[in-house]
């Protein structure tokens, strides 16, 4: 597999370990809800590249026995917790996204592990001396997490795609609307970041824009 390929204006922007320096470049990758975060992060995996999707750690963290469920518990009541002990997503989804200040609480227990995670994987990455690394976080830009990286790559898609892909997982207009409304509009993000991939047709199609902007 060819090396990926990066702009100049990179060049001498890598993050350096505080054990040894590395030339490997940092990708966040975010998006809207719904706009093919996830998909880019198979379409990325499956070229090798190093990728650590943060929504996946999200439910890591939450998981029976982490001091995050407990805490939550205590923050929210008995009712987010269900019978077998795990969390009651659906529940707990229906409280933050209805209450601001319920999120904010919410994001203070596990933003911060979830952060630690991916930190000291990408710690790993960088000992190994890889050429390039991807972390996808949805709140990329919301929870100031651009300085980490040295280029944030944005997958988009129209509102109206947006909505019927958020349809067709079951969601109501109202639980569409508070999802949305819970993180900057694209049009921000995609005026911050430094590349976007378009993702309005096929896997293909996004993995093919993908591939020019990493060059494997």
């Amino acid at each position: 597999m060819a090396q990926p390929f990066f702009p100049d204006r990179f060049s001498l922007a890598s993050h350096k370990c505080a054990k040894h320096e590395c030339t490997m470049k940092l990708f966040g990758l975010t998006g809207g809800v719904g706009m093919g975060k996830s998909s880019a992060a198979q379409i990325l995996a499956r070229q090798a590249l190093p990728v650590v999707d943060t929504d996946v750690l999200a439910r890591q963290v939450v998981e029976p026995g982490q001091p995050a469920l407990e805490e939550i518990r205590q923050a929210f009541g008995d009712g987010v917790i269900a019978s077998d002990g795990h969390l009651r997503r659906d529940e707990l989804a229906r409280i933050v996204f209805s209450d601001p200040a319920a999120r904010e609480i919410l994001e203070a227990l596990t933003h911060p592990r979830i952060q630690a995670i991916w930190m000291e994987q990408v710690d790993l990455w960088r000992a190994r001396q890889g050429a390039a690394g991807i972390v996808i976080i949805p709140l990329l830009f919301e929870t100031g997490a651009e300085k980490d990286f040295d280029a944030i790559i944005c997958v988009a898609c129209s509102g109206a795609t947006q909505r019927k892909r958020l349809e067709e997982r079951g969601w109501t207009s109202e639980q569409i609307g508070q999802r949305i409304a819970a993180q900057f509009p694209i049009e921000k993000k995609i005026a911050r970041a430094d590349f976007v991939a378009w993702n309005e047709g096929s896997y293909d199609v996004l993995a093919a824009q993908l591939r020019r902007i990493l060059r494997w």
